[in-house]
């Protein structure tokens, strides 16, 4: 076991020559898809490692510890396969594989640098994104690119279910790019200078409700932080999550918060910023299940006039 890390060793199978020896490190399910993707590939890793079962973000200097690079080192990779898991790795980490460390981004990059491109990009209404896999260097998502490929973001597509699709497009893309680099057929090209943008990591403060945002804006929040952390109001002082909603074609009445009543038996109409209206279809109070926006008005009883926050 390296330090600070959890090790799992996996069964060999048979590998073409040139990258035989495969370090692969990720943690959450978005690397779940790659890792079995190599396998199936004849490319089983020597190791895995993972994060360890606590809270880790990026900027964490586990990677660093004593002892960790000299176990690698035993491990004679030929190649790291990198895929969400959230350190920036050191200068001797990167150059210790023969053939380097090989990142997979849920992104186009530059745009969407960083913790939580998956998120990013729907938050910001993109209609596009896709996945990168890069040779990594000592910054955040800055090396120079390989292979890329893009995907078209589905009009009420959440951050779990892009996520999903993502996770197994890049195991393909993985895959094909370590054939490439096995037989030289692959030239690193640096990243545009232009058009970089930054996805910071997510928190529980993430989904606070904002709503001075339009009611497109707090609709694409609700995507990007569907299933977590969600997007979180506040009513008669107490939080409230929304779980769907949709945006009303009417002219708002109230300051951006204010309820404005029932609509076609199945939405509760709200005023947002910009004079857009937001119709929330199923909202949720904590330790409780969701409930359809009717029978939350109903139970709540709910009044025109009154106000989210």
């Amino acid at each position: 076991m390296l330090s600070g890390h959890v090790f799992f060793p996996v069964l060999s199978f048979a590998a073409m020559a040139g990258i035989d020896r495969i370090l692969f490190f990720g943690t959450p399910e978005l690397a779940v898809p790659t890792l079995a993707a190599l396998v199936e590939a004849g490319r089983s890793p020597v190791r895995v490692v993972t994060q360890p079962a606590r809270p880790v973000g990026r900027g964490q200097r586990l990677v660093r510890a004593p002892g960790f690079l000299e176990e690698a080192a035993a491990l004679a990779p030929d190649l790291a396969v990198v895929v969400a898991f959230g350190q920036i790795f050191p200068r001797a980490l990167l150059d210790l594989p023969r053939h380097g460390c090989v990142n997979l981004h849920a992104s186009l990059l530059p745009r969407w640098r960083g913790a939580s491109p998956i998120q990013a990009a729907l938050a910001a209404g993109d209609a596009r994104t896709g996945v990168t896999t890069m040779k990594m260097d000592e910054g955040m998502d800055t090396g120079p690119i390989l292979l890329e490929e893009s995907v078209e973001i589905g009009p009420v597509e959440t951050a779990g279910e892009l996520g999903k699709r993502l996770a197994e497009k890049g195991a393909r893309l993985m895959v094909r790019t370590i054939d490439l680099l096995e037989r030289g057929e692959i030239a690193p090209r640096p990243q545009p200078a232009e058009g970089v943008t930054y996805a910071p990591r997510l928190t529980r403060e993430s989904g606070r409700m904002d709503w001075g945002l339009s009611a497109r804006e707090i609709l694409d929040r609700l995507r990007a932080y569907t299933p977590w952390p969600g997007l979180t109001a506040e009513l008669r002082g107490e939080p409230v999550k929304i779980t769907a909603a949709e945006v009303l074609e009417e002219p708002a009445e109230g300051a951006p918060g204010t309820i404005m009543g029932p609509r076609g038996g199945r939405l509760l109409a709200v005023s947002c910023g910009g004079d857009t209206v937001l119709g929330l279809a199923e909202l949720q109070r904590p330790g409780k299940r969701a409930l359809r926006a009717a029978d939350f008005l109903n139970g709540e009883r709910l009044r025109a006039g009154e106000s989210f926050t």
